[in-house]
């Protein structure tokens, strides 16, 4: 922020958190910054009459404070029910039940669509009063909601976290003159926008990244390290042509295949012995477990023990789809959604993994009801059998590349991450007076800019 200059007068606003204040803003509780707030409405089943669009906290994009418009939902809304509810252009919307573990309850988007559409029932509008800009209050409030503001008016019911509104809104804020505000607005619209597209750039790159990551991989197990040596068709679709000295062999030949039932909920608790792999303690993106916080104990889990070196991923449902193929290090019990598979000792566990990962979960899987795969979609599914030694050494380059790709995709996210600070530090400096901006100019159109320090 040093490029900007400060405020020649500031005064104490009284207020902890928020601090001093230019001199001549002026200090009130946001709601009188609004000139009311309105709870939502979800409606009832679409009747294709009284349809109307009904914004859910699921649509809410926290990067930019807007609505997304990917999955809209229509609901059936008798016109006497919407009329007060109905949203326009310039209204903010507030989350009022919701949040998770990581997430605060009251993030604030504004509407900026043509749209009739009214909130859900855990969604409330706000309408900005005329003496209030409402990109400025938009950006009011996304500061409010990263420091955290919000905090003391959440009560939490039944793991859903409830937003106390009023009391919320009792909270104090400084405002400078409309115009000002509108400076301010303008200002932080040019340079989020300019942060965005950088931070896009990198998501870009991450997913670049990621592809050849896995192309990588993918060439590997299926071609070999050498590419000199002759080829032949392997007479598999996925596979294609393989070294002429490759086996093809039938998953049920090259390894044990297996899955569990007898678990029960009440087995499993903080305490034990073994492990218990669920499928969130799977990982997409490599073979090492995440974190895992449940175990059974030896006496129980005698019937669904998987040794150390298994193969595990899921085996229903839409899990299937994440292609999650995990490693086992230690002796561990799996969950019942989950399959296990041990390599016998023509094959080295972590190359079929990898092979596995690489044909795709979902190609094998029977995906015409609810998505599942059992023994009878691995044990006829055709596989490279390389000999060990080339195994082991496709392992090892796997392993190597695997490293410098994910030390890229790290250095690229956490530039992302650091941009992402930039931007939030940005919107408080301006929306609480730390920076002054009332002589700040667009750039023409065209102008080459770079980020600012």
């Amino acid at each position: 922020m040093a490029k900007y200059q400060k405020y020649a007068e500031y005064k104490d606003s009284g207020v902890e958190w928020l601090g001093e204040i230019p001199s001549h803003w002026n200090l009130y509780s946001l709601k009188r910054s609004v000139d009311k707030c309105t709870n939502g409405f979800w409606g009832n089943e679409p009747d294709g009459r009284n349809d109307l669009c009904v914004l859910r906290v699921a649509d809410f994009n926290r990067d930019n404070f807007t609505i997304n418009e990917d999955k809209l939902t229509l609901r059936s809304v008798l016109p006497k029910e919407a009329e007060s509810r109905l949203i326009k252009k310039g209204d903010l919307l507030i989350e009022k039940s919701g949040g998770g573990e990581k997430t605060l309850v009251g993030c604030v988007v504004q509407f900026d669509k043509d749209f009739p559409a009214i909130t859900s029932n855990f969604v409330a509008k706000m309408t900005p009063n005329v003496i209030t800009d409402s990109k400025y209050l938009t950006y009011a409030f996304a500061h409010l909601y990263s420091g955290r503001v919000n905090f003391p008016s959440i009560k939490q019911t039944t793991g859903i976290q409830n937003l106390d509104s009023e009391a919320y809104l009792m909270e104090k804020f400084g405002f400078p003159s409309k115009n000002e505000q509108i400076q301010i607005a303008n200002f932080l619209d040019h340079e989020t926008t300019k942060i965005d597209h950088l931070i896009e750039k990198q998501q870009q790159l991450i997913e670049l990244l990621k592809e050849k990551r896995q192309a990588v991989i993918s060439h590997a197990v299926t071609k070999g390290l050498d590419s000199n040596v002759p080829m032949k068709d392997s007479g598999v679709e996925w596979l294609g042509e393989v070294p002429e000295h490759w086996k093809i062999i039938k998953g049920g030949y090259i390894g044990t295949l297996f899955g569990s039932e007898s678990i029960q909920e009440d087995d499993v608790t903080d305490q034990g012995s073994l492990p218990f792999i669920k499928v969130s303690s799977l990982s997409a993106e490599t073979f090492k477990l995440s974190n895992i916080d449940w175990f059974v104990s030896e006496r129980r889990a005698k019937f669904c023990k998987a040794e150390k070196n298994y193969i595990v991923f899921p085996k229903r449902g839409a899990a299937i789809f994440t292609n999650k193929v995990n490693v086992i290090e230690v002796d561990s019990v799996i969950d019942p959604n989950l399959m296990g598979w041990k390599i016998g000792k023509q094959g080295i566990t972590e190359y079929f993994a990898l092979l596995l990962k690489t044909r795709g979960l979902d190609d094998i899987a029977d995906v015409s009801t609810v998505p599942q795969i059992n023994n009878k979609h691995i044990a006829p599914e055709k596989f490279p059998l390389p000999t060990l030694s080339e195994q082991c050494e496709i392992v090892k380059f796997v392993g190597m590349e695997l490293t410098k790709f994910d030390e890229m995709i790290l250095k690229a996210e956490s530039a992302i991450q650091l941009m992402q600070e930039r931007r939030t530090a940005l919107i408080s400096a301006a929306v609480t007076g730390k920076i002054d901006v009332r002589n700040w100019q667009a750039p023409m159109v065209g102008a080459h800019t770079e980020l600012s320090a």
